[in-house]
């Protein structure tokens, strides 16, 4: 009943938005039609936000999440593209600021250089001053206290299984942002991961590429040392497509990017364990 009424307050006043603004476009539209684009193209990028900034009043960061939805949704009718698709770039930002916030706060100390990872990130994938106003939501975020069982649970509902791979590796890196692993952090993560429905392999896959020990190469490729030859090659054939870029290419570049990080640490480490045995 909770969510039903956080669904229903942010759908009403984020419609009610909608046609004020188109209203005032009506009245006030631009005579060249180079700024009328612009203009609408402002308006979409605010009320994205503006949506997601009132989920969060009125739902905590489920609702965060559905009120960005509906500011994404409307983005996509202003620019008459929208239509029902996979996880899209607006999904997997709001699900990484609220999960970034939650393994930040687990050690109760905000690290200047876990924003900065933060910001670095988004400012590649969206521009200086997007990747500023994410970080001014970000720390709203953290001001807040996030029940993670009921993000990760919503997120894992509606997010493709390699996205939420993509989202465990960046909040790995998060935690590494200081080149110090926190404790407190990497329990927060790995709780995370439990709630978004990962499997254990494949978290200590991702832990592996950044938290080394002498098996770190083998728990990449999910396999025990005593692996033969053959089941190491069929190993790494297997893990190759599990976390091929192009499974999260719907993302933007930015993120295949980053997939493509994870997937060179899955290369090296097959290229560590060849050398080993000397394997050809």
């Amino acid at each position: 009943m909770k969510y039903f009424i956080t669904i229903l307050l942010v759908f009403l006043v984020v419609y009610a938005i909608i046609n004020w603004s188109s209203g005032r476009r009506k009245r006030s539209a631009p005579a060249d039609g180079g700024n009328l684009n612009r203009s609408k193209k402002s308006k979409a990028s605010y009320l994205k936000w503006v949506g997601g900034g009132l989920g969060w009043a009125f739902g905590g960061p489920v609702g965060a999440i559905l009120g960005f939805a509906f500011g994404s949704i409307y983005e996509g009718m202003q620019s008459g593209d929208y239509e029902y698709r996979p996880t899209q770039r607006g999904d997997f930002s709001a699900s990484l600021l609220i999960l970034a916030a939650a393994v930040m706060k687990a050690d109760e100390k905000i690290m200047r250089s876990e924003l900065n990872y933060v910001r670095d990130f988004f400012e590649r994938q969206f521009g200086a001053e997007e990747a500023n106003n994410k970080i001014l939501m970000l720390k709203e975020i953290l001001k807040q206290e996030i029940n993670v069982k009921e993000v990760c649970t919503q997120i894992g509902q509606f997010m493709e299984y390699p996205a939420r791979l993509q989202l465990l590796h960046f909040l790995f890196g998060i935690s590494a942002a200081d080149n110090l692993y926190n404790p407190k952090e990497v329990d927060v993560v790995e709780i995370i991961a439990g709630y978004l429905g990962i499997n254990r392999s494949d978290f200590l896959s991702i832990k592996a590429m950044f938290i080394k020990d002498l098996d770190s190469a083998y728990k990449i490729l999910e396999i025990s040392k005593d692996a033969t030859d053959e089941e190491i090659k069929a190993a790494f054939r297997k893990m190759a497509l599990k976390y091929h870029p192009d499974r999260v290419a719907q993302l933007g570049e930015d993120v295949q990017n980053a997939a493509k990080e994870k997937f060179q640490k899955l290369l090296a480490a097959y290229d560590e364990i060849k050398k080993q045995r000397g394997m050809v």
